[in-house]
């Protein structure tokens, strides 16, 4: 039955082919990523490579940030600071739309408001980009990786690297408007998965000393890999399901009532709350390190102090944990009322069996969700930390557990998978 279900299941996804429009617009996803991983290996002039893969390497912040980019920061690629500050100007703005309420109606007045927001966005991501990019040069130099530049070699680079971003946010919006995904998700995903071969190839090679230890690590690491998989695809698609009854009104005076469901997903933030928790930690890590060269003795001192802190994987780790379990229950309560939740099953003529409208009805709703969202934010924070653990765990340090890198990755394949399925569907619609 097993070999039966994955031959049908293979035969389903070759089928893709078969339909032309389908086929061409993953051509298209697929050629526009291989491009900018092409684009991830040509490299500014005028630095220490080397140096420069030791640098992010030894650095807990830097190294996440590397591997968000794709190994752009490491290979100082034209495309340096990757998507970051187009995702930066994202969250800011959905940030502002609970802040004030104009931005939030613009939010609300469907698909011309949106691409309002959406073009605000993009020009956003200019000004960020740029001072995004100034703050790393600059950071870099005091590193001693950049030698000394002329005001002309830096204008260069800083003009190089904010194109290159907007580059990339442009083919985003070209997979996802022509292609299949969301291609700032696709851009992303295809980055952390650039450097799983050289990691790969790494632990290949110490294993190859035949040392015990090493192999019964080895193996404990790919069980937990599979193991943290299999349970972020089920955290993704888990949710419970509020039942909902809706009344209608018939002739005669007459009322009937049909069944629906309100659903609850268990990780309703995704990976924001990574995000957030990652942008709070980077701060002080990245004016630490640039202060580390400052003139003033007690003020060095107290950024090397700083900086040695963040460096401390017990501490990191801990910090992290928190941060993300507390940005879990901050977004999930601002993306999901309960307040609004009662309020518009009320106004829909909608309740749930057993409870009373209004207040009661946003009680339970926030009962429940505070209650899901206590595990999804367990869960969050134990994969955020993952890597310290099972680093320390295994000792294999020549591969890089990113529990947050694997939520990434499924959350993509899932819905990029999703989207197929539609499309096929609606092909075998179309048939019959």
């Amino acid at each position: 039955m097993l070999i039966y279900a994955i031959v049908n299941e293979m035969n389903k996804w070759l089928k893709i082919w078969e339909y032309k429009d389908l086929r061409n617009k993953i051509i298209v996803a697929i050629s526009l990523l291989l491009l900018t991983r092409v684009l991830a290996h040509i490299p500014l002039p005028g630095v220490d490579l080397a140096r420069l893969q030791t640098f992010f390497s030894q650095n807990q912040v830097f190294g996440f940030l590397n591997m968000f980019s794709g190994g752009t920061m490491s290979n100082f690629s034209i495309i340096l600071m990757g998507v970051g500050p187009y995702i930066t100007s994202s969250i800011i703005f959905q940030l502002l739309g609970m802040i004030f309420p104009a931005i939030e109606e613009l939010q609300k007045e469907g698909e011309a408001g949106r691409q309002k927001i959406t073009q605000w966005t993009r020009l956003a991501t200019i000004p960020l980009a740029f001072i995004q990019a100034y703050a790393m040069l600059v950071l870099l130099r005091n590193q001693g990786v950049i030698p000394t530049w002329t005001t002309f070699d830096l204008w260069v680079m800083l003009i190089s690297v904010t194109a290159g971003t907007i580059l990339l946010m442009w083919l985003g919006e070209i997979i996802s408007q022509k292609g299949i995904g969301n291609g700032v998700s696709l851009i992303i995903t295809l980055g952390i998965l650039s450097s799983y071969p050289s990691q790969i190839r790494n632990t290949a090679l110490i294993l190859q000393s035949g040392d015990t230890t090493k192999i019964i690590g080895a193996i404990a690491f790919a069980i937990i890999f599979v193991l943290a998989t299999i349970g972020i695809i089920i955290v993704q698609e888990g949710q419970r399901n509020i039942p909902v009854t809706y009344a209608r009104k018939l002739r005669l005076g007459q009322t009937t009532g049909y069944e629906s469901t309100l659903p609850i997903r268990v990780n309703i933030a995704g990976v924001i709350p990574i995000i957030f928790a990652m942008s709070v930690l980077v701060i002080p890590g990245v004016v630490a390190k640039y202060l580390e060269a400052a003139k003033t003795a007690w003020l060095a001192n107290s950024a090397t102090s700083v900086s040695n802190f963040f460096n401390n994987q017990t501490y990191y780790a801990i910090i992290y944990f928190v941060l993300v379990f507390a940005f879990t229950f901050f977004y999930t309560f601002i993306v999901f009322k309960p307040t609004n939740i009662a309020e518009n099953l009320q106004k829909q003529s909608g309740f749930i069996p057993g409870i009373r409208p209004g207040t009661e009805t946003r009680e339970y709703i926030y009962k429940v969700i505070s209650r899901i969202t206590f595990v999804g934010a367990a869960f969050l924070s134990i994969i955020a930390v993952l890597p310290f653990i099972v680093q320390s765990w295994t000792g294999i340090t020549t591969f890089t557990l990113g529990g947050t890198g694997i939520l990434i990755v499924v959350a993509v394949v899932l819905e990029t998978m999703g989207q197929i399925e539609s499309q096929m569907s609606m092909h075998t619609y179309e048939r019959y």
